[in-house]
């Protein structure tokens, strides 16, 4: 018989601003993206410990 192996993977949501959304206290993307990564994690069964939000502005150093 085959034995299965199932693993606890701990996963952590990072989720980054969309320069469309501007300067909303959390933006549209923001929230998608959350709805997103939810219910695909939810559907492989994954369990999310922590969450990541970049909702700041990228610069480009010279």
């Amino acid at each position: 018989m085959f034995k299965l192996i199932t693993k606890n993977y701990k996963v952590g949501m990072y989720i980054r601003l969309s320069r469309e959304d501007g300067d909303k206290q959390e933006s549209e993307s923001i929230g998608n993206q959350r709805k997103i990564i939810e219910r695909y994690l939810k559907e492989q069964d994954l369990n999310i410990v922590d969450e990541y939000v970049d909702d700041g502005v990228s610069r480009n150093y010279i």
